[in-house]
């Protein structure tokens, strides 16, 4: 069957969580890891590529977008969306804008919608600023994020450095008139040469009037939520056929262990409720890059793989600021990342099949270092979290990814219990 939508995702947490609100259309949805290298004889009708590229320098994550989107082209895409972070984060330089445009040329289109919004995870955007909760993105804790601190909430001003052409909005005050209204402002600013278009959404409600207008371009950027409007609007034009959703194979019983390495607000009081239900461990960067990881190994060796374990990096912003003075960013980011991929790979010897992930750059790490290039969305723990399913090593192993910010305090031990009860 050819593909209808064609996504790339800029990390693995965001692909899982994009691909989780697909699959809940029941129309089949493949999650891959990296570029596919094999060909796409068996695309499904909704595919999403997660790559590694949000903080990458601009050249390497053009070239890894553009090889995703001939693969998608090759598999019979039409439709094609560039999923981001609810967040926006990206560098000064990008990546959002520029892969963007290179998509845009890439289809011969000259205009194109952003929505980050995700409302049911309290990320709005009103007259084009966005929202985290009630408080304003550069006043919300991403202000500190360790690698793409988010100091303005306009999005039009973070866009504008980023692209070539024009950027423009269509805010609240046309979305609540309905799709109509927001086709028409879209044409209005494309005939101003607007080729980048900010949508206002501060509900569910909005993102369907946007989805309804703007369901037939073929780019789309944003957040999963938008995306996860989609089916709906294919189905109608029969595109594509909505079933009830069925999930295929049984849950790995094997042991389990969370790995994060986000230091988001959230996660920080996920890593701090679960501490007191498991065995868990604090990995200090500094002490990693001068000794290695030897001690941690030892400690998860110890361990039985059916004992809840936790190992963390998580830690206040002041303590990462600190050791980002002294390894350098992207050293003490690399330095946590090879160290929780290399405890991954020592927990599924140790016999440990589930696996719980904070952090888009950890769980990046963490599915290449298992060698994951496939894998299969299961029911959600919470919104835009699912469980997925892999084969490693011609075992079945179960993964959640997790974005930062997103669940509550409980998550971890809410996301095995769904496990237990799958």
């Amino acid at each position: 069957m050819a593909t209808v939508l064609g996504c790339i995702a800029d990390d693995f947490t965001g692909a899982t969580d994009l691909a989780a609100l697909l699959a809940r259309s029941g129309v089949p949805v493949s999650l891959r890891i990296g570029v596919p290298v094999d060909g796409s004889d068996d695309a499904a009708p909704f595919e999403v590529i997660a790559l590694k590229c949000r903080t990458t320098p601009v050249g390497e994550a053009l070239e890894l977008t553009r090889q995703a989107f001939y693969w998608l082209k090759a598999a019979g895409a039409k439709h094609f969306f560039w999923k981001y972070c609810s967040t926006f984060d990206s560098t000064a330089e990008g990546n959002i804008g520029p892969v963007a445009e290179m998509l845009m040329a890439g289809l011969g289109v000259n205009q194109t919608i952003y929505c980050p919004a995700f409302p049911q995870n309290g990320r709005t955007i009103f007259m084009g600023h966005l929202f985290v909760g009630e408080q304003l993105l550069s006043e919300s804790p991403m202000k500190d994020h360790p690698l793409t601190p988010m100091r303005d909430s306009s999005l039009v001003r973070l866009l504008v450095p980023q692209v070539r052409a024009k950027v423009g909005l269509a805010n609240h005050l046309v979305v609540m008139q309905g799709p109509a209204a927001v086709k028409a402002r879209l044409d209005i600013l494309a005939s101003e040469g607007v080729a980048h278009v900010i949508t206002d959404a501060v509900s569910d409600e909005d993102l369907k009037t946007i989805a309804a207008a703007t369901a037939d371009i073929p780019l789309m950027s944003g957040g999963s939520a938008i995306a996860g409007q989609l089916p709906r609007f294919y189905a109608e034009r029969g595109l594509i056929e909505v079933h009830v959703r069925k999930y295929s194979g049984a849950a790995p019983k094997g042991g389990q262990i969370v790995l994060s390495g986000s230091c988001s607000t959230m996660t920080r009081k996920q890593v701090a409720y679960y501490a007191g239900k498991s065995a868990s461990l604090r990995l200090d960067p500094l002490r990693i890059a001068s000794e290695g990881v030897g001690i941690a190994e030892a400690w998860l060796q110890e361990r039985s793989s059916k004992e809840p374990k936790l190992i963390f990096a998580t830690a206040e912003p002041e303590e990462v600021r600190k050791a980002q003075e002294k390894l350098g960013l992207e050293e003490a980011s690399q330095v946590v990342e090879k160290a929780l991929a290399s405890l991954a790979r020592l927990a599924f010897r140790s016999g440990v099949r589930r696996f719980v992930v904070a952090g888009g750059e950890t769980s990046g790490a963490i599915t290449q270092a298992l060698g994951i290039t496939q894998l299969e969305i299961g029911p959600e723990i919470a919104p835009g979290v699912p469980w997925t399913f892999a084969q490693v090593e011609g075992e079945r192993v179960a993964l959640a990814l997790k974005s930062g910010n997103f669940g509550d305090e409980a998550f971890f031990e809410n996301a095995f219990a769904l496990l237990d009860a799958a």
